[in-house]
């Protein structure tokens, strides 16, 4: 079994973004030489997240929508008594989870139709990182 590891680095302009990643975890998987295994791509930051759906833009505004619903910026939480201000985006990260794990089937991210990987960015304007880790033969 074999394992290949690459960071992907990211500093959007925006506090909350969405950026499709697939390509960026498809070059990476191609490069691994690994064509049986496991995909894993991770956010190494509590207030960003991961996700495998839909690459519409629609889908990608109501997800949007959802999460400023049911984690708002702009509440006091108690988070912000730390000097931070940010509590809305540790929130939308446990919504959203921090990682997706991709099946890998003759060289290829084995999605279904329409599945695309997603970075969601909830605290941005700094450095951040996702490791993608490839395991498999």
């Amino acid at each position: 079994m074999k394992s290949h590891t690459e960071y992907l680095w990211f500093n959007t302009k925006k506090r909350r973004e969405y950026l499709n990643i697939t390509r960026e975890v498809e070059d990476i998987l191609e490069q691994s030489g690994i064509s049986e295994g496991m995909c894993l791509v991770s956010a190494m930051h509590i207030t960003a997240g991961v996700w495998v759906n839909d690459a519409e833009d629609g889908i990608i505004a109501d997800i949007d929508q959802m999460l400023e619903r049911l984690a708002p910026s702009g509440v006091d939480y108690r988070h912000h008594r730390t000097g931070e201000d940010n509590g809305d985006a540790h929130l939308k990260n446990i919504l959203v989870h921090n990682q997706v794990v991709i099946p890998v089937t003759d060289g290829r991210l084995d999605f279904g139709p329409w599945q695309q990987v997603y970075y969601a960015e909830f605290d941005g304007r700094r450095r951040k990182r996702v490791v993608v880790k490839i395991i498999g033969d």
